[in-house]
This record gives C-alpha cells, structure tokens and sequence, in this order.
C-alpha cells in the first residue's frame, strides 16, 4: 500500500507539473519559458522539476505526448462505432476537429505557435518520438481514407496529410478570427472538405473498377 500510495503521489505530482508548464509555455513559448518559472508555477522548487524531467524541451515534449494519446483515443472511440466505411472515415476527421476545437491550447502547442509558426524542434530524439506518436494517432483516417478509396498506402498517406493540413488551417483560421471575417463557419467548412474527400475517393474507387 505503501509502495502505490508513492507511486499515485508521484503521477499527482507529475500532472500538476505538466499543467503548470503548460501555462508558462502558453504564455512565454518555448524559449521564453525557465525551469524556475515552471517549478514557480507549479510550487515546487526547481530540483523538484528536475527530479522528473532533465529539460524544459522533454517538459514540452511530454505535454505533447499526453495530447497525441488523448488524441488517439479519441478518434479510436469516435470510429468505432457501427456503419460503413465511409461513416467511419467521416467520424475520424470530425473526431480530430472537435479535438483541438475543444482543446484549443493543444493545437497552439503542438504548432509551436508561441514561437510565431517558425520552424521548430525538441531535438532529434524528442522529435522522433513525438512524430511517432502523431503517426499513430492518424492511422484510424489512414485506414479509413484507403478502405473508402482502395488506395495504396501512399496515396492514402497523401490524402490524410491533406486532410491534416485543411483541418489544421481551418482551426488556426477559426482561432484567430480570421474565419468570421470571411464570413464562415469552421463547422461547415469541415462539412463541406469531408464531403469532397468522399466524393473524390468513390470516384478513385470507381475508376478502379471502370
């Protein structure tokens, strides 16, 4: 009892750092961002935060990595339901837009906005490892984008690159305002990009068989 009441003080401990960091890069970024500030922000003192994490990049690093896992989940429970393949595909895109539409600070990080969309990295290996995870997470509309379209792994990697980029731009557009200037919606928008992708992947399906 001893032993896993340590270990949940620890995971406690470990989340409450995470969501104080999460704060301090919000607001200064990356490169703004201290050790001292997220041991301040936090409560603890900065060998505290050491004890968990040898660097702020690996702080970051473990922020993203949570997110990515949530994000997995998400679209994982959101396409498993019953129904064609192509129900299934349209509640994996929808399942990552209401993702970071809800978790607006998710995508912030993840871009690296803080850091005015510049190029960015955590190093090699952090990189690597996060690039995995988000690998993972795209699968579920991998799958999906090639079973509709009977694509090769290839062209349904393209496609879900595509689908990332349009669904990424849209929310960055709708989080700045920009989208209301050109009067429109980000639910509609995404309506009508995921009922083209249909369309163009039945019509790929069709030429296959023509």
């Amino acid at each position: 009892m001893t032993a896993n009441r340590r270990e949940t003080n620890r995971k406690f401990r470990q989340e409450a750092l995470l969501s104080a960091a999460k704060q301090v890069f919000a607001a200064h970024g990356l490169e703004g961002a201290t050790i001292r500030a997220i041991a301040q922000e936090a409560g603890y003192t900065a060998g505290a935060v050491y004890s968990y994490y040898p660097t702020k990049e690996a702080i970051y690093a473990a922020i993203l990595a949570h997110s990515l896992h949530d994000l997995r989940d998400t679209i994982a429970t959101e396409a498993a339901g019953g129904g064609s393949d192509e129900a299934r595909l349209r509640a994996a895109i929808r399942a990552v837009y209401r993702f970071y539409r809800a978790r607006p600070q998710d995508l912030d990080l993840g871009l690296y906005v803080f850091q005015g969309l510049r190029p960015r990295g955590l190093g090699p290996e952090l990189d690597r490892q996060l690039n995995s995870r988000l690998i993972v997470a795209l699968q579920k509309v991998a799958g999906a984008i090639a079973r509709v379209g009977r694509l090769t792994p290839l062209a349904a990697h393209r496609e879900t690159v595509a689908a990332i980029c349009y669904l990424f731009g849209t929310l960055v557009l709708a989080g700045t305002g920009r989208l209301k200037i050109l009067d429109s919606e980000p639910d509609a928008l995404i309506e009508h990009y995921v009922d083209g992708l249909v369309a163009r992947l039945h019509d790929a399906r069709s030429a296959q068989t023509a």
